[in-house]
Formats: C-alpha cells, structure tokens, sequence
C-alpha cells in the first residue's frame, strides 16, 4: 500500500480549524490547530493557511492570498505550524490565539523519501525552514541535526528539535558561520534540507559535487496550493515543474 493510499486523499476544499495554543519561540510562533476531520500528513507536505475572520488587512481590509506552510507535528488531531511575522499575511495569522478558527487546506505536495541504500540520515534547516525537519525527524526516530540561524533570538527555533547542532549569522549562538560548514565529511549519507534559497542552492552544491543524494523541501511564492495557478514553478534540468504538486521535496540532482 502507498503512502497515499494509507493516508487517503486530502478532502476537496477548506476546512476549519480552531486553534487550540499559540506559543512563542524565540523569535517565531507555534500555532497549534484542531484538525480531527482531517488526514494524516508526512513530513515535508504543506497546508495553505487563512484567518477564518478579518482575513485582510489595511483600512481596506484587503483580502490576503493563503499563505504556504510546512507542517510542524502532527500530535495525533492536532497540527502545528511555525511562522514569523515578516509581512502583512504572517502579521495576522501571528495574531491568532486560543479559540480563534484557522482556514486549512491540505496536506498538499509530496514529501520526504526515506534514506536509500542504508544511508545515514543528516537533516539540514535554515530559519523557519526547520519546520518540516521537525516532523521528519519524528518519523525517523531521531536523526543528525544541522540548524542555521541569523542571531540568538531565533536560534531559540532549534529547542524545536532536541540535540541539533546549531550556527548563526553572528556568532551568538553554537557554531559561527554557515550551517554548511557543519556537514559531515562521510559520503555514506542522505541529506534533507530546507531553508532559504541560498542554503538550499549550497547544499545541492556541496552534495552534487560529492555524490550525496539530497532531498529539498523548496518553498515558493503560492496563490492555491494545488497546481492552478502555475505561482510556484521552478526550473530543473527536465523543464519546469510546479513545486506544490511535483515537489515540494524535490532531488537536488534535478535541479
């Protein structure tokens, strides 16, 4: 049985949910959702996310797209997610509390593999990028944990996943300089990144030179979260693909 049909297929349209905890960590907010009518996600799938009231912003109220977020946990009906308020979008879903509904649509997108060929599993993140790396780690029972931060109060992200190693920006906190720079050395591994562009760019990089298979969760602006509106479409070496229906997990040999 495929890991599809184990789950089943996410329902058509939103539902919603009422959060049920909102905490802060560091410099980001878990939100914690009810989702009981919902299915199972995997590590690396995605939810589009929307205030199910005052869904705008401004003095016009101007309504806000849906914004893409990797699942944090699943803990048996309840979902969690990790945001940071950068925007105007992110701004009123970190003004949700305990009670508030939360518009959910997914799990969408495909996400981690597991190591192939016995490979060690080592777990890349950068920013709220940690996310999915939370869960998979849950799947995995444990793995090798790289974490990069800019500074301490968002270095706070990484007691998200217990025994990381962690590198910030500044130094402030663990290693100084690029989470790059924490990669083992051995080839007998499979890497799991997700982060900023860059991060992600370096890490296929480093891992393409060094024939270490590497699998990216990429992330990428998105209007509907299910290959409508084309608003995620990334190049790799076979053309163009729609990261939220052929990724977002997708082989940094492709790219």
């Amino acid at each position: 049985m495929s890991v599809v049909d184990a789950r089943g297929l996410t329902p058509l349209g939103r539902r919603t949910g009422e959060i049920v905890s909102c905490r802060a960590v560091g410099a980001y907010t878990v939100l914690a959702v009810d989702d009981r009518d919902g299915p199972e996600p995997s590590a690396g799938q995605f939810y589009m996310l929307t205030a199910a009231e005052r869904w705008g912003g401004g003095e016009d109220e101007r309504p806000f797209l849906p914004r893409a977020f990797s699942v944090l946990r699943a803990r048996g009906d309840t979902l969690e997610f990790l945001l940071e308020d950068v925007g105007p979008g992110t701004n009123r879903l970190a003004e949700l509390g305990e009670g508030d509904g939360l518009h959910l649509l997914g799990p969408l997108g495909n996400g981690f593999a597991p190591p192939r060929d016995g490979r060690r599993p080592v777990l890349v993140g950068g920013g709220v990028g940690i996310a999915p790396l939370a869960i998979w780690s849950d799947t995995l029972g444990g793995a090798e944990t790289l974490l990069g931060f800019r500074d301490a109060a968002h270095a706070e992200g990484a007691a998200l996943i217990p025994g990381a190693q962690v590198a910030t920006d500044d130094g402030s906190v663990g290693h100084h300089g690029l989470v790059t720079e924490l990669l083992p050395r051995d080839t007998d591994i499979e890497v799991y990144a997700c982060g900023p562009p860059r991060m992600l760019d370096a890490v296929a990089a480093i891992c393409n030179e060094r024939e270490i298979p590497a699998q990216l969760a990429m992330e990428s602006g998105m209007a509907c979260g299910f290959g409508a509106c084309f608003g995620c479409v990334v190049e790799t070496k076979d053309g163009y693909v729609r990261l939220c229906v052929d990724g977002p997990v997708l082989e940094a040999s492709a790219l």
